[in-house]
């Protein structure tokens, strides 16, 4: 199982990185502002929105569940 606020601070950490603000992120992808926020509570998002921000963020969704420290995405 994997914990979503670890999940969350990949997502977080990531867009600092790229220099990418969460917000515009969400708005971008049409995610609920409190998306993170929500993450952080304790809850998982769902696979494709979890897939729609790793494609926003240019990472696999292995790298944001932490599975990989490798951000590069394998097509």
């Amino acid at each position: 199982m994997y914990a979503p606020e670890k999940v969350a601070e990949s997502i977080k950490n990531r867009a600092k990185e790229r220099n990418i603000q969460i917000k515009d992120m969400l708005l971008d992808l049409g995610l609920n502002k409190n998306t993170l926020s929500t993450m952080y509570s304790g809850s998982m998002l769902k696979g494709d929105s979890l897939a729609r921000i790793a494609d926003y963020l240019d990472c696999s969704v292995d790298y944001l569940l932490g599975r990989t420290d490798n951000p590069a995405v394998n097509r």
